[in-house]
């Protein structure tokens, strides 16, 4: 059974730092591209940024361009979302992805407020 879990939201402060992550199993987590897509509070889904099986590139919506990376250690089987300096436009559930598939974890809530 394929499983993403994902952890590490939590409420930070304008500016801040936060590291998310998703832990997987189920599948060949190495043999796949991954994403990370996120859902505001009354808002669609947003694709946010994605990384190839290999871990060798990595893309980004605009929004975040600069301020999140994207990174895999597909031995540990760990996807990670390194964000800095958030804005409350950051705040949201954020989801890890099997990229092209309907396989999503629970999510991981992150709030940017002061």
């Amino acid at each position: 059974e394929v499983q993403l879990v994902e952890s590490g939201g939590g409420l930070v402060q304008p500016g801040g730092s936060l590291r998310v992550s998703c832990t997987a199993s189920g599948f060949s987590f190495g043999s796949y591209s991954m994403t990370w897509i996120r859902q505001a509070p009354g808002k669609g889904l947003e694709w946010v940024a994605g990384i190839n099986s290999g871990g060798s590139k990595a893309d980004y919506t605009d929004d975040v361009k600069g301020r999140f990376t994207i990174s895999r250690d597909n031995a540990e089987r760990t996807l990670d979302l390194q964000m800095n300096n958030l804005t409350p436009e950051d705040t949201a559930n954020y989801y890890c992805n099997i990229e092209g598939t309907g396989h999503w974890g629970q999510g991981t809530q992150v709030t940017v407020s002061s």
